[in-house]
């Protein structure tokens, strides 16, 4: 079983990684995050799959103070994605057709959907990003969905002040992408078993 999870995990980690290159090649705009990595990867000239990667290292730090705990899934989730968002980069040409960019939106909103279940549902470890949420919220009191709300309009007004893409795909993948996460993520979670309970004790005959 634990096999199972760690391949999921790997293979959902690289899908994702190729997802955001998909959106930066569709150039119809990036979801939050995004936007932020690319602006600041515009503005000190390095890749935006190392910005990926040593913003989510940074992010990390913060989990810190809201006594959060990394699991597998969140390292491999912090380095994976950046490498791959380079590969991906490297290896699918940009689109100047409007029918071509919308066509890479789609698939790249799908390629996400199923990453995002992927390594989610092998229950390894929460992204850096997603635990600063999950965390927030535990923290503070908000709800989970205020919190999100909070760090995504920050992050995408950063961004979008360094030049990231805002656009419709921002839009559009702010829209889609919780309901193909939800419909797919059952058929991509892992059961993970209980931990047997122990055995109760036989009172000694008298």
């Amino acid at each position: 079983m634990m096999t199972r999870r760690i391949t999921q995990l790997l293979i959902g980690l690289a899908m994702y990684g190729i997802s955001l290159a998909m959106f930066i090649r569709a150039g119809l705009g990036l979801d939050p995050w995004d936007v932020f990595h690319q602006g600041v990867a515009g503005k000190i000239g390095w890749s935006i799959g190392t910005v990926v990667v040593v913003v989510s290292f940074l992010v990390l730090l913060l989990w810190i103070p809201l006594r959060q705990m990394p699991g597998f899934g969140t390292l491999a989730n912090a380095v994976l994605v950046g490498v791959f968002a380079d590969i991906g980069l490297a290896l699918i040409p940009a689109f100047s057709h409007l029918g071509g960019q919308i066509a890479m939106l789609a698939g790249a909103v799908v390629l996400n959907g199923i990453a995002s279940a992927c390594y989610i549902g092998a229950r390894l470890g929460p992204g850096a990003r997603d635990g600063l949420m999950t965390g927030l919220a535990r923290r503070t009191g908000w709800s989970v969905r205020l919190s999100r709300t909070l760090i995504e309009v920050v992050v995408l007004g950063v961004g979008w002040l360094l030049g990231g893409s805002v656009g419709v795909g921002t839009v559009v993948y702010a829209l889609a992408i919780g309901p193909v996460v939800q419909l797919l993520l059952p058929l991509f979670t892992v059961p993970v078993k209980a931990p047997k309970a122990a055995p109760e004790a036989v009172p000694a005959a008298p």
